[in-house]
């Protein structure tokens, strides 16, 4: 379906090689597949129901917020849909999600914090009672959103400010460089650590603070296509017929030096993941109780021995996760490989 869309004959070799690498093809379903159940998470892991019909009405409380009134409660202030009581003789019934728990939400059955895994909770309780089927399924929405914007926003700084350099070069390349190699000696991590606990974090400025150097590994292989290519023929042809700078920049030099931003940009898309769970796993990350893979992690460790549990599902998700992207990437770069 893809290949009637591709005209450029080179762009077509590039996805049949891609194509041809199972691996990856079947990592780009599953990646999505588990990209979709996240976003998605609400109709597949929720304390309320998908569809309730109560009294001869139809609510869709996955959906919208009901005051307890409509259920008969004067006195309450959250509907409690497990409790509810439904009358089959009038026709009442709920169509509940796969998975009755939200991510917030606590075991109450149990006696004791972290609970193994039972036919309630299918990969147990965290410390705190909460289901981690389901705070695993929330927290890829997570990952996948910072790991993304964080891609995305020092691709496009990284990708102007290289090919600036590139595109220019003389004075403009030499001190665009050293600016770049006084700023690549900065210990990038433990700076993002220091200024995330001075202000509180937030997922837009955990995204903003990894962007901040971010940009200068990318910055280099965009600089290195755009000396390549400025010289060739059709930028020189394209000059003759009076193009401008912002033209041939964008026009035609960027579409020719693509291949490092797509060919990095499956393993970046992996550092991204490993960072915030990192920072999550050291308390400088999301804040609580949003649903974390690191968070967890860090649990798993208070509680190893008790808990064992807390560090498998984790520790599984995320290798599964990052070796996807492992495989997607090395099917671009194969793809994206001139020798082939």
């Amino acid at each position: 379906m893809i290949e009637k869309f591709i005209e450029n004959d080179d762009t077509l070799k590039k996805w049949r090689r891609f194509k041809s690498r199972k691996l990856a093809v079947i990592s780009c379903w599953l990646m999505g597949l588990a990209c979709l159940l996240s976003f998605s998470a609400e109709f597949w892991a929720n304390s309320r129901p998908l569809v309730l019909k109560f009294n001869q009405n139809i609510y869709f409380p996955v959906l919208k917020d009901y005051h307890p009134s409509s259920f008969g409660d004067e006195k309450g202030l959250i509907v409690d849909y497990h409790n509810l009581e439904l009358d089959s003789e009038r026709g009442d019934f709920a169509l509940w999600p796969v998975i009755q728990w939200d991510p917030f939400e606590s075991n109450k059955e149990v006696e004791s914090y972290p609970s193994e895994p039972t036919s309630e909770n299918w990969m147990g309780t965290d410390d705190r009672g909460r289901d981690i089927l389901t705070r695993l399924l929330y927290g890829l929405r997570y990952s996948i959103t910072f790991a993304f914007l964080v891609w995305l926003l020092t691709f496009v700084v990284g990708t102007i400010l290289g090919g600036i350099m590139g595109y220019f070069g003389g004075r403009t390349d030499f001190w665009g460089q050293r600016i770049v190699e006084i700023l690549s000696t900065v210990p990038q991590f433990f700076l993002l650590i220091i200024i995330i606990s001075i202000f509180k974090p937030t997922l837009i400025l955990l995204v903003i603070l990894s962007s901040l150097f971010g940009w200068i590994g990318i910055s280099y292989y965009v600089r290195g296509e755009y000396l390549k290519n400025r010289k060739k023929e059709f930028i020189e042809a394209a000059r003759a017929l009076g193009a401008g700078h912002t033209r041939i920049f964008f026009k035609h030099l960027l579409p020719n030096s693509l291949s490092p931003i797509i060919t990095f940009s499956p393993f970046v898309i992996a550092g991204n993941i490993t960072a915030l769970a990192s920072l999550d796993y050291l308390g400088f990350g999301l804040t609580p109780p949003t649903p974390s893979w690191g968070e967890l992690l860090n649990q798993a460790q208070k509680h190893f021995t008790e808990g064992w549990w807390l560090a498998i599902y984790p520790s599984l998700a995320l290798f599964l996760t990052l070796t996807m992207l492992s495989l997607i990437g090395e099917g671009v770069r194969d793809a994206m490989d001139p020798k082939e």
